[in-house]
């Protein structure tokens, strides 16, 4: 069975511009069999059948700022129709800045996702459930928007 460590795909991407405290950033991974799920698997051996099933059941995502996001689906990959209609399913929204003193010196924090693969497995007239943890990371610069308010005429 083959259960490939999550690919990390977020709005706006990593190694872009970066983020903005404020603005929700969009996070998914890259959805697919070996990515999320389910796939199956059977060995047999002295006369005895097992059958494992793997699925992702959840994303946990480490967001560099002390924060953590739990997220039930691979979420929704970005898409500027669905923007306008508010917040993603799977999100996140930096309330500071990503300085160098905030970031061990990078000036961008390092995000994780980890997929929760949950699976079950029955043979032999025994079964039973393993979880499995895998892991990526990258980094997001985080910045900060400011608007001045000018007095006139108009």
């Amino acid at each position: 069975m083959v259960l490939l460590k999550p690919t990390i795909e977020m709005a706006p991407p990593p190694g872009s511009a970066g983020a903005v405290v404020g603005v929700p950033v969009w996070m998914w991974i890259d959805r697919g069999p070996s990515n999320t799920g389910p796939v199956s698997k059977s060995v047999s051996a002295g006369g005895v059948t097992v059958t494992a099933t793997a699925v992702v059941s959840e994303v946990d995502w480490a967001m560099g700022d002390g924060h953590s996001v739990t997220c039930t689906s691979p979420g929704t990959p970005y898409d500027v129709s669905r923007a306008a209609q508010g917040s993603p399913d799977c999100g996140y929204v930096y309330q500071l800045r990503s300085l160098p003193e905030r970031t061990g010196g990078s000036g961008k924090y390092q995000i994780t996702a980890t997929s929760v693969w949950s699976i079950h497995w029955a043979g032999g007239g025994q079964q039973g459930n393993q979880t499995l943890r895998l892991s990526a990371s990258t980094t997001l610069a985080v910045g900060e928007l400011q608007s001045v308010n000018r007095g006139g005429n108009g």
